[in-house]
């Protein structure tokens, strides 16, 4: 008499690999779809300098986009019998569009501040080393900003609480700092080498990637900040 192990439908690695791939088209084309507008006027700008403050404004859009995606990503189901990643993006919207905008929109008033100093710097009459300290400086409130996203998407935090555990984890988890740094590279390159819309096309697989790159981040949150 032989005895013959089963798994469950939907629990298996093709089913698991399956619903990872539904999960992601589904957050990608709802992410597409919440920064549609600005998106559109972003790649309809020119690459003038004096259009930064215009582009500013057209990626407000992504920041409750990204925080929806990050939220979906987060709670999504494991196997093809459980799947509800539209349910869970639209719940993420609910939740966090309005505290991702209160962390993203001094973010980008300031980004876009630095940037335009910087693409205007002979006008400034500096020294070169002003350039690279505040490059540094946008630098820093990127990764910044990349954890501040994370943790507003996850918990729930008032946002003077959340803009200062995303200071404290910069270099309290570097490792999960790096990993933020190696991801805007990559969008970066991406951006350089093509256009805008590759990078917006990858934003569900870079947001994957940087929620699992945030682990330890979220696991201390989870077990130092919260009740």
């Amino acid at each position: 008499m032989s005895t013959v192990n089963t798994v469950d439908f939907g629990a298996g690695p093709l089913s698991r690999a399956a619903a990872l791939l539904h999960t992601l088209l589904t957050v990608e084309a709802l992410f597409l779809a919440t920064a549609a507008p600005g998106l559109a006027g972003l790649l309809a700008l020119g690459p003038d300098p004096a259009n930064l403050p215009l582009a500013a404004v057209c990626l407000t859009p992504l920041a409750p986009a990204a925080s929806a995606a990050l939220y979906a990503l987060h709670h999504r189901g494991r196997d093809l019998t459980d799947l509800h990643p539209a349910r869970a993006f639209g719940r993420g919207l609910r939740l966090n569009a309005l505290p991702a905008l209160r962390l993203w929109t001094p973010l980008s008033v300031w980004l876009t501040v630095i940037a335009f100093t910087l693409t205007h710097f002979n006008a400034t009459g500096l020294p070169v080393w002003w350039a690279v300290l505040l490059g540094a400086v946008g630098a820093a409130c990127l990764l910044w900003g990349a954890h501040a996203l994370v943790l507003t998407s996850l918990f729930t935090f008032r946002a003077r609480d959340t803009a200062r555990l995303a200071a404290y984890f910069l270099l309290r988890r570097r490792s999960v700092t790096l990993a933020a740094a190696s991801l805007l590279v990559l969008a970066a390159a991406v951006t350089a080498a093509f256009t805008e819309a590759l990078t917006a096309l990858l934003a569900a697989p870079l947001l994957l990637s940087l929620l699992r790159s945030s682990r330890p981040l979220i696991a201390e949150t989870r077990e130092e900040f919260t009740a």
